[in-house]
């Protein structure tokens, strides 16, 4: 049985992962409309290395008789238009913060809360959480299991293709400009980003955290476990492309270096690099590319009572979105509840 997918904001840096992503994995694809605003009309994205496809206009599209919808433009568009093909009788898995915290939406992780997916039907809605919760929960879940995590404290490292193309362009010609002597304007981040870091993400909030540093604790306690108490402080670096995050887990029950190694061995998703043997790690511009949550450095932390420490790093348009989604659709067929309009 093959689906007909539409993708909104094909032309962007998540909308054209997910299409090689399906590509890729070789997903039972009946026909694929990218989806844009006006601008993008008269444009081509592709779809494995010979297959182009037209953009069409998202504001024009009919959305019956499509089975997927993957949404991968702003926020204030999966708003207006995710209902509405939801309504047309499409699944919309949407990467967008809009949906995750209403209650009548799962935030899914495949490797971490498959079950919890069932609860699509009540609105033929389902989230994609933040890319930066992603990595940190797909490490946390065997560890959880295991022995139950208290208390998180995290700092993350993430790159300015979490802010989209132009977030991008703007490293590049700083960075440029740096070495020619020119003018470094900020337009997109709040400061220079080019051999700089921006402890800043999003707005900030009435308490002083950020947005983005709330949706990591948010997120993790919808996911995971709402008794889990979480630290964050997020920081925009530049690197293009890949998150990186040092994560301070504390435990209720005793846990060992050596029981967390051979849990997180065993778990889906997960890449452990590192040995008593052989020490190594991974840094953001060697996870391109790949679909793994990387961890390495993985240590006991002195500073609690049941205590470990790890690096952890993935490609946040990979596994931290695109990849993300196009499980999400595989899982809903695995458990026979996607059927073919």
């Amino acid at each position: 049985m093959a689906y007909s997918i539409a993708i909104m904001g094909a032309t962007g840096n998540v909308g054209r992962e997910v299409l090689n992503t399906l590509y890729e994995r070789r997903f039972p694809v009946r026909e694929i409309h990218a989806l844009a605003s006006e601008k993008s009309l008269g444009k081509e994205v592709a779809y494995g290395d010979d297959e182009r496809i037209k953009v069409k206009a998202l504001r024009d599209f009919d959305f019956t008789g499509v089975d997927i919808v993957f949404g991968a433009a702003g926020s204030s568009v999966s708003k207006e238009y995710a209902p509405k093909a939801a309504k047309a009788g499409a699944i919309v898995i949407d990467k967008t913060s809009h949906f995750r915290m209403d209650p009548d939406v799962p935030l899914i992780i495949p490797e971490v809360n498959p079950d919890a997916i069932a609860g699509y039907r009540k609105k033929n809605i389902i989230a994609v959480p933040n890319c930066s919760t992603i990595q940190m929960l797909v490490a946390l879940k065997p560890l959880h299991d295991l022995a139950k995590v208290k208390r998180v404290v995290v700092a993350t490292y993430q790159s300015v293709s979490g802010a989209g193309k132009e977030a991008m362009d703007e490293l590049f010609n700083q960075t440029r400009n740096v070495f020619v002597n020119q003018e470094r304007k900020a337009e997109v981040f709040q400061k220079q980003i080019a051999f700089n870091l921006i402890p800043q993400i999003d707005a900030f909030m009435d308490d002083g955290s950020t947005k983005e540093e709330w949706k990591m604790m948010a997120e993790t306690k919808k996911i995971l476990d709402p008794d889990i108490e979480v630290s964050v402080t997020c920081v925009r670096v530049p690197v293009f492309v890949g998150h990186s995050e040092a994560i301070h887990a504390e435990f209720y029950q005793p846990i060992s270096v050596k029981q967390a190694r051979d849990a997180l061995l065993k778990a889906p998703g997960i890449e452990l690099i590192g040995s008593r043997d052989k020490e190594d790690y991974v840094t953001p511009i060697e996870c391109v590319g790949a679909g793994e949550v990387f961890i390495s450095r993985l240590r006991s932390d002195k500073t609690v009572a049941h205590g470990l420490a790890f690096w952890c790093v993935s490609d946040n348009l990979r596994k931290g979105a695109a990849l993300n989604a196009v499980q999400i659709a595989e899982l809903l067929i695995e458990k026979r509840m996607l059927k073919a309009a």
